[in-house]
């Protein structure tokens, strides 16, 4: 189960898997709502709870069990979500450079200091106090070229209140399960620092590290794929 960050959708994961569907696994990408082919369904009603409940819902429905939760970026705030509340269908989390939510915290809580103030300046300038607006290509470094174009084409706001509201959680980030923790550092995304440090500091934490840039899914998903079909 792979669940996108900011900003994308399904979509981003479809190279990686089709390499690991390509090699015998079963892979489900959910959109979350008000977000790539969902992104007509963009509202300020949006919160962290509906991304929760939209990744929920498809293991619900299509009655998966022993899953690899992946999640990126701020797909981390869904899957914490998630191991948290259907903790006996998931075998391992897989955070791919991802945010780190423990109970009571926001996606804004987790973000280095002033960073939140700066994102919601934004919201209110140019995303109509509903979503944070898609920042510009030199925002993601991902080389130049075809790949880049397909990314940017598909990015779109991003509803801010996912980022406003709490996650709800009964046991800590993890709920207790096998984790991995992928730190992409080639460059270091700055807002995600704070939830390395918090991935480094957890007991019986995988913490890893590839010099890859944060959304590496794009120009290499074969390193991806690689990294996913080797976690037990």
């Amino acid at each position: 189960m792979l669940v996108h960050g900011a900003y994308g959708g399904g979509w981003i994961w479809h190279d990686v898997a089709a390499a690991l569907r390509g090699q015998g696994h079963r892979v489900f990408t959910p959109t979350q709502t008000g977000l790539g082919e969902r992104s007509h369904l963009l509202s300020r009603q949006i919160t962290v709870d509906t991304h929760i409940d939209d990744v929920a819902s498809l293991i619900a429905f299509e009655d998966l069990r022993d899953i690899v939760l992946v999640g990126h970026s701020y797909g981390g705030m869904a899957v914490t979500g998630v191991a948290d509340r259907l903790t006996d269908r998931i075998r391992h989390i897989v955070y791919l450079d991802a945010l780190i939510p423990e109970n009571g915290d926001t996606a804004f809580t987790i973000l280095p200091a002033g960073m939140a103030d700066a994102r919601r300046k934004a919201v209110l300038e140019q995303g109509a106090g509903v979503a944070l607006p898609v920042p510009g290509p030199e925002a993601f470094p991902i080389p130049a070229g075809p790949a880049k174009d397909w990314f940017h084409q598909r990015l779109r706001p991003h509803p801010i209140g996912t980022y406003e509201s709490p996650v709800r959680l009964g046991k800590p980030a993890g709920a207790g399960l096998p984790v991995t923790y992928v730190a992409y550092t080639n460059p270091a995304l700055a807002a995600i620092e704070p939830s390395r440090q918090r991935a480094k500091a957890k007991a019986g934490w995988q913490y890893r590290e590839m010099a890859v840039p944060h959304d590496v899914q794009v120009p290499h998903p074969e390193k991806v794929a690689e990294l996913l079909a080797g976690v037990g």
